[in-house]
């Protein structure tokens, strides 16, 4: 089979999967003239798979091939698609290609499950130590397997950016059922490993020292869950995201949508949920991270996320009571839940608020959305209306967006 085909076959085998950022590694460029490619700045071109997400990465399989019957995967061992397998020097030069062509910033590598956990993981290394080798600095995340070797998980570590082992279901028991070869014990352990090995390098760069601390995984690690597979309702899947953040210190939990598949077994849903759930979880897990929410609060009295409104106006909304807030007044910890106001907003009003007193006319120049934003707040030119206290009218007020999907919190 030529490379033009191999790669049309395990770049679209590669799709499903989301996690696929390219954030929060060190920068490290070849502008000093002893290396090829860089892990941030600019000059990338930017293209769309066909799900509709951007990736700047070159995202393939190393095979399709696996050993494993996951019945929600297309490519599992009893599928009747095409099969395919690069060697580890065709991937390299796939990369090196790619990246003189200014199509991608890096690589994120998978592959299915051949001859062993061990076998597959050292191909894996191999390709991202190879890479290395020839000098390339661009962006590398691989996918670790959860059985493998503690040595290959420490090796793919000293030359990836990024280390991420899906999780693939909230409960265990649907793993179970589903992915029966995958064990939910394993995989944590390999989390763990990971976490622990992160910790390490921390504290080793933390510690002075003449000599370099050892580099693992700059990037962290990350996992993902696919939604709408199983019964699972979106309040366990944020606990179980909130459990991931805390006990493993993961940089990102992906969502990504079922999407049936050919031939798909009686097990699975027959129709995919709808895509604004997947962004809604999305929404609800940037509350986790970086608002204060916890999870038991986004969901504090349902199992489902609002497909009609964003996580933090449905709270807002839920819990009347928490407003109006006066915004020069009010601490930084009840700001952010004020909808329409961003995290980097909420910095500012306080950086301003410290030398006057902010009013309507600011949230322009903060670009605030006013419209989302005044029901739930007092300045000294503003106070809401009655009728907008009331949160059934208030409601009913929101309700013409259900449709601009955002992340305008």
């Amino acid at each position: 089979m030529d490379l033009q085909r191999k790669l049309a076959i395990l770049a679209d085998a590669a799709k499903y999967d989301a996690s696929c950022a390219s954030s929060g590694t060190n920068r490290r460029d070849s502008r000093d003239g002893k290396g090829l490619g860089s892990a941030g700045g600019m000059g990338i071109c930017h293209s769309f798979a066909p799900d509709g997400r951007c990736i700047s990465l070159l995202k393939i399989l190393l095979t399709n091939a696996c050993q494993y019957d996951c019945l929600y995967c297309i490519n599992r061992a009893s599928s009747n698609v095409a099969r395919a397998r690069f060697t580890v020097e065709e991937v390299v030069t796939l990369t090196l290609g790619f990246y003189r062509r200014n199509y991608i910033e890096g690589l994120f590598l998978s592959s299915g499950i051949i001859r062993s956990a061990d076998y597959t993981m050292e191909q894996l290394v191999a390709v991202a130590r190879t890479l290395r080798e020839r000098q390339f600095r661009g962006y590398i995340h691989l996918k670790t397997i959860p059985d493998a070797d503690e040595a290959l998980i420490s090796a793919a570590g000293r030359y990836a950016d990024r280390l991420s082992i899906n999780i693939e279901l909230p409960e265990e028991h649907s793993l179970c059922r589903l992915a029966p070869e995958k064990n939910v014990r394993s995989i944590r352990r390999s989390m763990g490993r990971v976490r622990l090995k992160l910790d390490e390098a921390q504290e080793a760069r933390q510690t002075p020292s003449r000599s370099k601390p050892p580099r693992f995984a700059p990037a962290g690690q990350s996992t993902q869950m696919i939604v709408g597979a199983d019964s699972a309702s979106d309040k366990t899947i944020l606990a179980t995201s909130a459990n991931l953040y805390g006990a493993y210190h993961l940089k990102r939990v992906y969502y990504s949508a079922f999407s049936p598949i050919p031939e798909a077994s009686r097990a699975l849903p027959l129709a995919a949920p709808p895509l604004v759930r997947e962004h809604r979880l999305y929404q609800a897990d940037w509350l986790l991270r970086f608002y204060g929410f916890a999870a038991d609060e986004i969901l504090d009295d349902t199992d489902m996320l609002s497909l009609q409104h964003d996580p933090k106006l449905a709270w807002a909304l839920r819990h009347r009571e928490r407003f109006p807030l006066d915004v020069n007044r009010a601490s930084r910890e009840d700001l952010l839940r004020v909808p329409g106001f961003g995290a980097r907003t909420v910095e500012r009003i306080l950086t301003l608020r410290r030398v006057g007193t902010l009013r309507t006319a600011d949230l322009a120049r903060l670009r605030i959305p006013k419209n989302k934003a005044l029901p739930f707040i007092v300045l000294p030119d503003h106070r809401p209306a009655p009728a907008l206290l009331d949160s059934t009218r208030l409601e009913a007020r929101f309700a013409p967006q259900a449709q601009q999907l955002g992340f305008g919190f």
